[in-house]
């Protein structure tokens, strides 16, 4: 993507594992977020009750979690958009 991400304006918990995500220009749509959310300070937000206190960081434009975890809006973005992770080759 070019440019600037735009910022996540809300976030809804679908269900452990799964955010619906709404961006500023309007584009929306569910992520599975739990495979994203490694190493320790995603411990807490890995559990169902850590899972469900997802935020939006209005300062930052990204979701949050107690404890000081975040993902990318770059990355989310783009999942959302294209239905693959950044890193993921695209199946022709």
């Amino acid at each position: 993507m070019i440019g600037l991400t735009p910022d996540i304006a809300s976030v809804a918990v679908v269900r452990h594992g799964v955010l619906r995500l709404t961006f500023t220009d309007g584009l929306s749509g569910d992520v599975d977020v739990l495979d994203r959310m490694r190493g320790p300070v995603f411990d807490h937000a890995r559990t169902p009750e850590g899972f469900a206190q997802v935020t939006v960081d209005p300062e930052t434009g990204t979701i949050v979690w107690p404890g000081g975890s975040d993902l990318a809006p770059d990355t989310l973005y783009e999942r959302v958009r294209t239905g693959a992770w950044p890193d993921q080759a695209v199946a022709a």
